[in-house]
């Protein structure tokens, strides 16, 4: 059925990229390949919304065509006199609404699955920094810095301005709380392949969640202007088996204690 919308949406845009990358590609134009329920949720209501406005042009536009080829100087030099057609009124009144409440609905829904976070399997402090981030798993007494890779130290396969030294790693299948602030000025924590931007505010604390469905690497950056180095504190979220997962914990808890700095 997503395929199918998919098309739907894509054809009357001629969008030329094609939906699968978990990472932003070169000239892609599209989302990146949904890697959370959200994200899913949020994919089919794009296009829900993309073959509506398409009706909604076509409409219009074969209306226009017609008016301006009925009603033209030359096909009615005397022009009708006629003010109102309640029918009529009645129709382009009553066609909007119901756009408006197959819209309402589903977008109801999605925001509170964004906003609301169900039970936690395992919760993360992420705090803004200039210009790096600090994670804190509270759960299991782990903290650490991720900044960004020079381009000198990046290894084959990894990418530019986007690889950190210290991944976020989180389970498969697992409701992960991600609370977020900052500690000097307004950052903001995205990755767009799960359907996650929350703003992370200095002195407050902003909750939002992920639901990983499939292992692999996610990229996001910090999505709000925070100085001159913004463009400069990707993060990388790695989702692996619970049992690498537990096996990564432990080596953390059993590493000394650093803290980096930017």
């Amino acid at each position: 059925m997503r395929g199918f919308l998919f098309l739907l949406g894509l054809f009357p845009f001629l969008l030329p990229t094609v939906v699968g990358a978990d990472y932003p590609r070169p000239w892609q134009m599209y989302y990146q390949d949904p890697a959370t329920p959200v994200m899913e949720q949020l994919y089919d209501f794009h296009l829900l919304l993309l073959i509506i406005e398409a009706a909604i042009v076509g409409l219009v536009g074969i209306l226009i065509i017609y008016v301006v080829r009925r009603f033209r100087a030359s096909k009615n030099a005397t022009p009708s006199k006629t003010a109102h057609n309640t029918l009529l009124e009645i129709i382009w009144t009553t066609i909007p609404v119901l756009v408006l409440v197959v819209i309402a609905f589903p977008s109801f829904k999605l925001l509170y699955m964004m906003d609301v976070t169900p039970k936690a399997d395992l919760t993360i402090k992420a705090i803004g920094n200039q210009w790096y981030w600090t994670y804190e798993y509270p759960d299991h007494n782990v903290r650490f810095d991720s900044n960004m890779l020079p381009e000198q130290q990046l290894k084959p396969g990894q990418l530019r301005l986007f690889e950190v030294d210290n991944r976020v790693i989180v389970p498969v299948h697992t409701n992960v709380r991600v609370i977020t602030t900052s500690s000097d000025v307004l950052h903001s924590w995205a990755i767009p392949a799960f359907g996650v931007k929350r703003d992370s505010v200095p002195g407050r604390l902003n909750e939002t969640w992920f639901h990983v469905n499939k292992e692999g690497v996610y990229y996001g950056q910090c999505s709000e202007l925070c100085g001159v180095r913004h463009g400069f504190m990707p993060i990388v979220v790695e989702a692996v088996s619970k049992a690498k997962f537990d096996q990564w914990l432990a080596s953390k808890k059993s590493a000394p204690k650093t803290h980096t700095g930017g």
